[in-house]
C-alpha cells in the first residue's frame, strides 16, 4: 500500500487529495451503518487523524451531530489542512464525553509501539460505551504487519480498511478485534503477492474420466487407525477417483469408497507405492513416533509421488532434518509442529510461513484461526474466519486428506492446498456448532458441490 501511494504521488496527485478520498469513503460506510446517530471522531496527530477530520466534516454535511476530540496538535501538512477544513470545535481527547458512534482515527497503520496507558484505557472506555464503533484503517494499538497488539485494544463493530487489506486485518489476534471488515475504495490500484483466500472454482469430472484419471491417492497409516481413516475418507470425498488406505493394524475395518489394505512390512509399503498411477500420497495422520513409524516414513519420502506431510510425519522430520523432504510437497503443520520442524523463525506469521516454504522448497500450510498458505515461488494466501469448533481432534487429519485428494486432482500443490483449506473451512461452517471430524467429512459433498 505504501508503494502504491508513492506511485500515485509521483504522478503529481497531492497527499491531501488521497486523504480527502479516504475520509469520504470511510464517511460513506459510517453513514450507511449509523445514519444520523450522534458521533465522536477521535483524531490522532498524524495522517490517520487527518482522515478523521475529513470524516467528521463529511458526516456533518449529512446532518450527523458530530464532535471531534484530538490527541494534541496535527503534525503533518495534510493533517493540518484537514483540521483547518473541519473548522469546528475540537475537544481534548482526555475530556471527551461518550457518543452513540465512536470513530477511532487516532493512529491506524504504522505504529511501532503501543499507546500510552491512559490513552489506551480511555479509548477502550469510549468504544465500550458506544453502540456503533469504527476503526479507520486499523484499530489504534495494533502492529500493522504482524497483527500483534502493542497495547490494550478494544473490539470494534466495523474496521474500514483503506485501499487494501493489511496483514493485521487477517492475522490474529488483531483480526479478531472487529466483527466486520470492509475495504474502502480510495482510487489506488494496490497489488501484492499476498492474497485473501477466495472460494475456488472446481471442475466436474469429464465424461471420459475414470477412477485413475481422476486421481489415485494412498494414505499410509500407522499406530492410530482413526486418524488414518479420517484422512482416507476425506481424500475419498475430495473429488479424487480412488483412495487406498495402507494400514498395519489387524482386522482394519473397510471404509466407504476407500480400499483398505493391511500392510506390515516396509518392503510391501514400497511395493504398493511403486504404482505409477498414484497421484498423491499422504503420511502422518495416525503414523506414530516409534521405530516402525520412522521406517514407514522413510519408505514414503523417496517414493517419487507428490506428498502431503502432516502430524507425526512432521514431528519425526523435525528430529531428522527437513533436507529429506521432497521438493514440491505440501506440509500442514500447526504451530507446535512448525516450530519442531523449522525452529524459531522470526517475523509475522506470513513471513515465517514464506521463510519455511522457501527452506523446504514446498508448500507450507501453517494452520490456525488464520491459516497461511505459502509456496516457494512466492504465492501466498491467508484464510480467515475459521470456525473455532475446528479445535477438536481429527480435523487436521481431514485437512491432510483433503489436500492429498485435491493434489491428485489439481496437480499444483499451492492450488491444491488453497482448495483444501477453503473446503475444510466451508465444511466446518456448514457443520455448525459442536461438530466432530466425521461431521466435516459428511459436509464435504455439499461444500464441493457449491464450487462446481
Amino acid at each position: 500500500m505504501r508503494e502504491a501511494e508513492q506511485a500515485v504521488f509521483a504522478t503529481g496527485i497531492p497527499e491531501y487529495e488521497l486523504m480527502e478520498r479516504a475520509g469520504a469513503a470511510a464517511a460513506e460506510i459510517i453513514w450507511r451503518a449509523g445514519a444520523k446517530r450522534d458521533a465522536l471522531v477521535l483524531c490522532g496527530p498524524g495522517n490517520n487523524g487527518g482522515d478523521g477530520f475529513v470524516i467528521a466534516r463529511q458526516l456533518r454535511s449529512r446532518g450527523v451531530p458530530v464532535r471531534v476530540a484530538a490527541l494534541g496538535e496535527s503534525r503533518t501538512e495534510s493533517a493540518r489542512k484537514a483540521r483547518a477544513a473541519w473548522n469546528g470545535p475540537i475537544e481534548p481527547f482526555d475530556q471527551a464525553g461518550p457518543a452513540t458512534q465512536i470513530i477511532d482515527a487516532l493512529f491506524g497503520t504504522g505504529l511501532s509501539r503501543g499507546l500510552d496507558a491512559v490513552v489506551a484505557e480511555r479509548l477502550c472506555d469510549l468504544t465500550g460505551g458506544a453502540t456503533f464503533s469504527y476503526a479507520v484503517d486499523l484499530p489504534s494499538g495494533v502492529d500493522t504487519d504482524s497483527g500483534a497488539l502493542l497495547s490494550p485494544v478494544p473490539g470494534f463493530g466495523i474496521c474500514i480498511a483503506l485501499g487494501a487489506l493489511k496483514p493485521a486485518h487477517v492475522l490474529h489476534p488483531a483480526a479478531g478485534l472487529c466483527r466486520r471488515l470492509v475495504c474502502a475504495d480510495i482510487g489506488i490500484a494496490a497489488s501484492g503477492t499476498i492474497h485473501h483466500l477466495s472460494p475456488p472454482s472446481l471442475a466436474c469430472p469429464l465424461a471420459s474420466d475414470h477412477k485413475y484419471s481422476r486421481g489415485l491417492v494412498a494414505v499410509v497409516g500407522g499406530e492410530m487407525a482413526g486418524a488414518g481413516r479420517l484422512a482416507a475418507r476425506a481424500a475419498a470425498r475430495s473429488g479424487a477417483g480412488m483412495v487406498r488406505h495402507l494400514t498395519s493394524l489387524d482386522g482394519a475395518a473397510a471404509l466407504d469408497a476407500v480400499i483398505t489394505t493391511q500392510v506390515r512390512a516396509v518392503d510391501e509399503i514400497k511395493a504398493r507405492l511403486g504404482d505409477v498411477r498414484l497421484a498423491a500420497v499422504v503420511v502422518g495422520p495416525g503414523l506414530g513416533r516409534g521405530g516402525d513409524a520412522q521406517d514407514r516414513l522413510a519408505a514414503v519420502l523417496p517414493c517419487g509421488h507428490p506428498l502431503v506431510l502432516d502430524a507425526d510425519a512432521l514431528t519425526l522430520l523435525g528430529g531428522a532434518g527437513m533436507e529429506s523432504i521432497p521438493h514440491g510437497s505440501i506440509l500442514t503443520p500447526h504451530e507446535g509442529e512448525f516450530a519442531a520442524l523449522f525452529g524459531d523463525l522470526q517475523g509475522s506469521k506470513i513471513a515465517r510461513t514464506v521463510d519455511a516454504a522457501q527452506r523446504a522448497s514446498s508448500v507450507v500450510v501453517l494452520k490456525g484461526a488464520d491459516s497461511v498458505i505459502a509456496a516457494p515461488d512466492g504465492r501466498i494466501a491467508v484464510a480467515t474466519g475459521a470456525s473455532p469448533w475446528l479445535s477438536t481432534a481429527g480435523t487436521g487429519d481431514v485437512l491432510a486428506g483433503l489436500a492429498a485428494g485435491r493434489l491428485a486432482v489439481a496437480g499444483d500443490p499451492f492450488r491444491a492446498a488453497c482448495e483444501a483449506v477453503w473446503l475444510h473451512g466451508e465444511a466446518a461452517r456448514r457443520a455448525g456448532a459442536a461438530f466432530v471430524a466425521d461431521d466435516l467429512i459428511a459436509q464435504l459433498p455439499a461444500s464441493i458441490g457449491s464450487r462446481l
